[in-house]
C-alpha cells in the first residue's frame, strides 16, 4: 500500500424527507442568498422544488432558480450562472439532481471565487483552491460528485469534455434521499448504476503491485451490491433498499475511499469523455460501451488482477491451472450483466458508427490530456485508444 492521503469533509444527510433540510444546513453555513440549480422540470412535477423553496423561506433564505442543465454539462450555461450570480449577490449554491447539476454549480463556484476564464481551468492553463460554498441535493444515484472533488464540464467550441479536480470542490453538505430516484427512466437508473461500477473498477484495476488487499475487498463488496442492486432497482425503481443502496454507493465509489493506498486508472473515463463530448451520449452507458474492449486490449498486461475480479465480483469459477480463461470469463460477465440491466456492450449497441475520422480524432483529444498517454494501468497512446475504440465498434 502506497502513501496516500484521504479527505471527506462533505457532510451527509441520508433518507427519507431529507430535501426538506436544505434550508437549516445552508443557513449554518453562513449562506444568505442561494442559488437553486437544476435541470429538467421533472422537480417542478414531483414536487421536489416547492419542498426545496419551502425549506429554504422557513430558514428565512432568499433564492433564484436557475435551470436548463443538460447531460454533459455546458460551460455557457456555467458562466449565465456566474453572471447571474455577481448581479444578484448569490452566496451559497444548491445544485438539486445528478452529477450534471452538481458540477454545473461547481463550475459557476470557480468563477464565483477566482478571476480566470473557465476555459483556463478546464484546458489545464491555471489551477485554484477556492470556490464558492456549494451544498447539494441528489437526485440521481451516479457521479458522486455529491461528496467527491471532481467537475466536469462541456466546453462547446470544439465539444470538448474536460475536468478539474481539487478538494475545495468537495459539497459542504450532501442530502440524499433514495425516494427521489423512483420515478428516473430505467434507462438512467442503469446508467447511473454503470458509472458507480466503473468508477470502483477505475481505482481497482491499478498497477500498483504493494499488498491492497484491505481496499481490494471493500471494493469488491461495494462492486458486488451494486451489482445486486441495480438489477432489483431496474425491475422494482419504488425497492427503498435497492435506491438506497445504489445512492450511498454512488458516493462511497467516488470520494477516494476505494483509491486509497494505490494508483488509479481512468483511462476508460478519458476515453469516453471524447465519446460523450463528440455524441452527447449519456456517461455511464458510453463507459459500458467501451470497458470491454478496453480490459480485452489490457488485461494480459496483469491478468491474475482480472481474475480475482472475475472471481470475487461476478462469481467466475476459479481456474487455478488458466489465469487468462478466468480473466476473460470475468470481461464477459461484466458485459452480461450490462445486456441485464439495458446497457449496450458495443457503440453500434450505443447508437452510434463513428468514422475514421471522428476515432482518430476523438484519441488524439484524449491523449492531449495527458501529455500524449492515458491510463496507469497500461499506458495508452493515440494508437491504442484508436484500436480500443475500433475493437469497440
Amino acid at each position: 500500500m502506497i502513501n496516500f492521503e484521504f479527505h471527506t469533509p462533505t457532510k451527509v444527510i441520508f433518507g427519507k424527507d431529507t430535501e426538506t433540510q436544505a434550508g437549516k444546513e445552508i443557513k449554518a453555513q453562513g449562506g444568505h442568498k442561494v442559488l437553486v440549480h437544476f435541470g429538467g422540470d421533472y422537480l417542478i412535477k414531483n414536487g421536489t422544488l416547492d419542498r426545496v423553496h419551502q425549506g429554504l423561506e422557513d430558514a428565512g433564505l432568499e433564492y433564484i432558480d436557475l435551470g436548463g442543465v443538460v447531460p454533459n454539462p455546458r460551460l455557457g450555461l456555467v458562466k449565465e450562472g456566474i453572471r447571474i450570480c455577481k448581479e444578484e449577490g448569490i452566496d451559497f449554491l444548491l445544485p438539486i439532481g445528478g452529477g450534471s447539476a452538481i458540477d454545473s454549480a461547481k463550475g459557476i463556484g470557480y468563477g464565483l471565487a477566482n478571476d480566470f476564464e473557465l476555459e483556463d481551468l478546464l484546458l489545464g492553463k491555471v489551477t485554484t483552491d477556492k470556490i464558492a460554498p456549494i451544498g447539494c441535493i441528489s437526485t440521481i444515484a451516479a457521479t458522486g460528485s455529491e461528496t467527491s472533488n471532481s467537475m466536469v464540464i462541456t466546453i462547446e467550441d470544439g465539444m470538448l469534455k474536460r475536468s478539474y479536480n481539487h478538494d475545495c470542490a468537495r459539497p459542504k453538505f450532501a442530502i440524499m434521499n433514495p425516494e427521489l430516484t423512483y420515478t428516473l427512466p430505467v434507462y438512467q437508473t442503469a446508467s447511473g448504476a454503470s458509472d458507480i461500477m466503473m468508477h470502483t473498477m477505475e481505482r481497482y484495476f491499478t498497477p500498483t503491485a504493494s499488498d491492497t488487499d484491505l481496499i481490494d475487498r471493500m471494493a469488491e463488496g461495494l462492486l458486488v451490491s451494486v451489482r445486486e442492486a441495480a438489477q432489483v432497482a431496474v425491475k422494482d425503481p419504488y425497492n427503498y433498499d435497492a435506491r438506497a443502496t445504489l445512492m450511498w454507493a454512488g458516493s462511497l465509489s467516488h470520494n477516494g475511499l476505494t483509491g486509497t493506498g494505490r494508483v488509479s486508472d481512468f483511462a476508460s473515463h478519458k476515453i469516453e469523455h471524447e465519446l460523450g463530448g463528440m455524441f452527447d451520449v449519456a456517461h455511464g452507458a458510453g463507459l459500458c460501451a467501451i470497458w470491454g474492449s478496453w480490459a480485452r486490449y489490457v488485461y494480459k498486461t496483469n491478468p491474475a488482477r482480472f481474475a480475482q475480479f472475475a472471481v470475487r465480483v461476478f462469481d467466475v469459477a476459479e481456474n487455478f491451472r488458466d489465469t487468462d480463461t478466468t480473466a476473460q470469463k470475468g470481461i464477459e460477465a461484466w458485459e452480461d450483466w450490462c445486456r441485464k440491466i439495458g446497457m449496450p456492450t458495443s457503440l453500434r449497441e450505443l447508437g452510434i458508427t463513428p468514422t475514421d475520422a471522428q476515432i482518430e480524432e476523438m484519441a488524439e483529444k484524449c491523449v492531449a490530456t495527458g501529455n500524449g498517454h492515458v491510463g496507469f494501468f497500461q499506458t495508452l497512446y493515440k494508437e491504442d485508444v484508436m484500436k480500443i475504440l475500433e475493437m469497440a465498434k
